[in-house]
């Protein structure tokens, strides 16, 4: 798949080629694609799915992406 390129500009002013999209238009083959109820076997491990994905989007910083010494 040849990849196609967007010119930009900077706000400087300046023109910069970017890559565009690159996904294949479409929906997933897989049937239990975005059933993530489905995956889990009871309401406890939902919970605990949903609140550790509550921890990584608001927590301090974003999950592995945590620095060791503040900037």
């Amino acid at each position: 798949m040849p990849y196609q390129y967007e010119i930009k500009c900077t706000e400087e002013g300046s023109k910069v080629k970017v890559l565009a999209e690159t996904y294949e238009p479409g929906k997933p083959e897989s049937k239990n694609a975005g059933y993530w109820r489905q995956k889990l076997g009871s309401r406890a491990e939902e919970l605990r799915y949903l609140k550790s994905a509550e921890r990584y989007w608001y927590g301090e910083s974003f999950g592995s992406e945590k620095r060791k010494k503040p900037a």
